[in-house]
């Protein structure tokens, strides 16, 4: 069975990284994949005359197409040994004089057409060489920078009552060569502060390592994402954001993140535990405490070596990290969508327009604060101001279909045709919805969930309910749907009048009552 194709999107993370200098090695720790995958895809895009960055009309289905071309002719396909049984048999201390050469021969009797000897050991080595094996870390200026959570939390009190707010985290993070370490309180470990504590860590340092090495937190490393199982979106996003690379540690692989490790270790020793008898009543107070003793952290001497993590930071690693971005990132959360037939998106509770050609289709959505972006097979095919109405509309007059246009499939027409079926009073109530919008297409949603809920409650109770909904001016389908739920729509619009009141009642006490009352009686 062929392997899996990987997803355009890591393709592109790999041709990103490759231009960007990374060593095949780091592409695979970063991307999740096998380094004889990596090269793989190099050759093929190499081969298909593709470089990074890629040119803005080529679409994931072009690069899919153009990377993986259909075969001129039908391929060949070898028997491969099955490598662990070869393993076994060359680690087997008891069968001396066993060889690699005594192996292939074997393999040869039984598949005549199988590999040839040197392929037959470069195989085999690829294949050792992806088996889990422990080194030594040798960390270059400028390389890594080693991130998490420290297992320790202070809580933030609340001034008036006592009470603990919460409990703030602390983010660490250790440069690879210097040791210079840096530390910031956040309010919790969720996906905003990951990324924001990255910043602001980068930012510390002056410059930016060429790869970031989390361990498996789930803000930064989704694996059990659906759409995305390795690095959460957002924060591949700030990587490219940044030029940088994020590498995660491998699971219950503590000497993945030794560096960091020791990092926490250092500041619950010499910030937190110095900290115990403080109170604190905001993040920002804690900040602070927390930057005067990790300045103290880093000016400490080492124990074995000459100078301080600062000085060996100013000499060594400062100087190989790579310059900032000349603006700030702006956080960005991304989401799937699909395209209703108004051609507009739901993101967050608001909608946006997109060509209306993409009808149906799926987009990817990447919020900002102030922005929202909408990409299609990889290219971005919409930008709008951030809206924060709930329900409210945000339509690009461009995305819009012109009125000549008349073998669309969704028209107001053809709404109010599927109405009349339904009723008269269904198709006023629909004529009306469409005309109070800006554009017809804004009401297409609201025309629909009213048609549907005839399919519930009948096209008779439908029409009833419309009717009534019609005569007490409330068009909307909410106004409908609340009067099917309740069943006002079985009585009668004349039940509605105004009761009238007796004017001689048991609980009305009339103005005797209250002259007397004002008399004193």
């Amino acid at each position: 069975m062929p392997a899996e194709r990987l997803s355009m999107r890591k393709i592109k993370e790999v041709l990103r990284l490759h231009a960007a200098g990374q060593s095949q090695r780091a592409i695979a720790q970063s991307v999740r994949i096998a380094r004889s995958t990596v090269r793989e895809y190099l050759q093929r895009a190499a081969a298909a005359g593709l470089s990074w960055p890629l040119a803005d009309d080529v679409s994931d289905t072009e690069l899919e197409a153009r990377l993986f071309p259909p075969p001129p002719g039908g391929s060949v396909s070898r028997p491969l040994p099955h490598w662990p049984t070869i393993h076994v048999e060359m680690k087997a201390k008891r069968r001396t004089g066993v060889t690699l050469l005594l192996l292939w021969v074997e393999y040869k009797e039984a598949n005549p057409d199988g590999l040839q000897y040197s392929q037959f050991c470069e195989s085999y080595r690829r294949w050792r060489g992806g088996l889990d094996r422990v080194l030594r870390q040798e960390h270059r200026a400028g390389e890594k920078v080693f991130v998490d959570f420290a297992g320790q939390t202070v809580p933030i009190i609340d001034r008036a009552t006592g009470e603990v707010l919460f409990e703030a985290e602390i983010f660490v993070a250790v440069l690879g060569a210097s040791n210079f370490t840096y530390a910031q309180a956040c309010r919790s470990q969720e996906l905003p502060e990951w990324i924001s504590a990255h910043t602001r860590m980068v930012e510390y340092f002056g410059g930016v390592p060429l790869a970031i090495v989390p361990d498996n937190l789930k803000s930064g490393v989704r694996r059990a994402c659906y759409y995305e199982p390795d690095v959460n979106p957002t924060y591949q996003d700030w990587a490219q954001h940044y030029s940088t690379a994020v590498l995660p540690t491998r699971v219950r692989q503590p000497r993945d993140k030794a560096k960091v490790e020791a990092g926490v270790l250092l500041v619950e020793r010499w910030i937190l535990a110095r900290l115990r008898h403080h109170t604190f009543f905001t993040l920002a107070e804690l900040d602070e405490a927390i930057r005067r003793l990790l300045d103290d952290l880093n000016d400490r001497p080492f124990q074995k070596l000459e100078g301080t993590r600062r000085s060996l930071f100013a000499t060594l690693e400062g100087p190989a990290l790579q310059p900032l971005p000349l603006t700030r990132y702006d956080y960005a959360q991304w989401k799937k969508a699909s395209v209703n037939i108004d051609y507009h998106v739901d993101v967050l509770g608001h909608l946006y327009s997109v060509p209306y050609q993409l009808q149906r289709a799926k987009v990817d959505a990447r919020i900002t604060n102030d922005t929202v972006e909408l990409f299609h097979d990889g290219r971005r095919v919409a930008v709008h101001a951030r809206g924060r109405r709930k329900g409210g509309f945000t339509t690009d007059a461009a995305h819009r279909p012109k009125a000549h246009q008349e073998y669309l499939e969704w028209t107001p027409s053809r709404i109010i045709r599927w109405a009349e079926q339904t009723g008269p009073r269904t198709a006023e109530m629909v004529q009306r919805i469409l005309d109070a919008r800006p554009h017809p297409e804004q009401g297409y949603r609201a025309c629909l969930g009213l048609l549907r809920l005839g399919e519930r409650y009948t096209a008779s109770r439908l029409e009833a309910a419309c009717g009534r909904a019609l005569h007490a001016g409330a068009l909307s389908y909410r106004s409908v749907k609340s009067i099917l739920s309740t069943g006002l729509d079985r009585a009668d619009v004349s039940e509605q009048t105004a009761l009238a009141l007796p004017q001689n009642h048991e609980h009305v006490r009339g103005g005797e009552y209250y002259a007397a009352a004002a008399a004193g009686e």
